[in-house]
């Protein structure tokens, strides 16, 4: 019988978070991608917390699309992670393809200086 779409994403993410991990000095940056809104979370997975979050949500973030949003989330979660000392972040796609707005949010956060 054949998995459907949300167990195989949830085998996906299972995958990816044996190897993509999150540490004091190199937190996980992690995406959730809904079919409306886009979140992203700086995660440190050895304390277990939450460093810096943003969203299409937010009061701040304003968008005539949905890849506008992204693109708006990527450079406010950068400019939280910068601020709060963080260069270096893993990315975890959280079993979503690389590609659309996923990717869109990383080329954003990469430009406004994360490095992953």
């Amino acid at each position: 019988m054949a998995l459907s779409k949300l167990e195989r994403r949830q085998r996906i993410k299972y995958r990816i978070r044996k190897v993509v991990t999150g540490t004091t000095e190199k937190p996980r940056l992690s995406v959730f991608r809904s079919n409306k809104e886009i979140y992203a979370q700086l995660i440190d997975d050895v304390a277990g917390i939450t460093i810096a979050s943003a969203s299409s949500r937010d009061k701040d973030i304003s968008s005539s699309s949905k890849a506008e949003a992204a693109v708006a989330v990527g450079k406010s979660i950068a400019e939280k992670a910068v601020k709060a000392g963080y260069e270096i972040v893993a990315f975890d796609r959280n079993g979503y393809l690389y590609h659309g707005r996923v990717k869109v949010l990383a080329d954003a956060a990469r430009e406004a200086g994360l490095k992953f």
